[in-house]
Formats: C-alpha cells, structure tokens, sequence
C-alpha cells in the first residue's frame, strides 16, 4: 500500500491485479475521454458499482408494509 499526499488530503492506496487484456481495452475505452488513467476509470467505476451494490442492500434490509402488520 502506498499514499498519495493531495494539498488537504491523504489518500492510501494499494494495488490491484486485472488482465493485460482488459487493461488495454480499457485504455482504448477511455481515449478522448475526461478519464486521465486506467486507474482513474476503474476506480469511477468501482465506486459506482459498490454504492449500487450498498444501496441494493439497504434496501433488501428494510422492513414492507405487510412484513410490518405481521410483527405488530
């Protein structure tokens, strides 16, 4: 793990593994884009993907109407 140091933050990071193959299409994905890195992508993309996933849970976890009635 390694960190980056921004002018108010201090980020950690570590590194992850993906296929060379996947990589590169990645990077011709992102060309012309505002994405600076594959990193930066995969990172937007992550994160995207990981709040969905939380938000699906969160909601799976709350309680309905009828579920309601049958505990009171």
């Amino acid at each position: 793990m390694f960190e980056v140091l921004s002018s108010k933050r201090k980020y950690k990071y570590t590194t992850v593994s993906i296929p060379i193959t996947l990589y590169n299409r990645i990077k011709d994905l992102i060309k012309d884009t505002g994405f600076t890195s594959v990193s930066q992508f995969v990172t937007y993309v992550l994160r995207e993907v990981v709040a969905s996933m939380e938000q699906e849970k969160l909601e799976s976890m709350e309680v309905s109407e009828e579920e309601r009635r049958k505990i009171i």
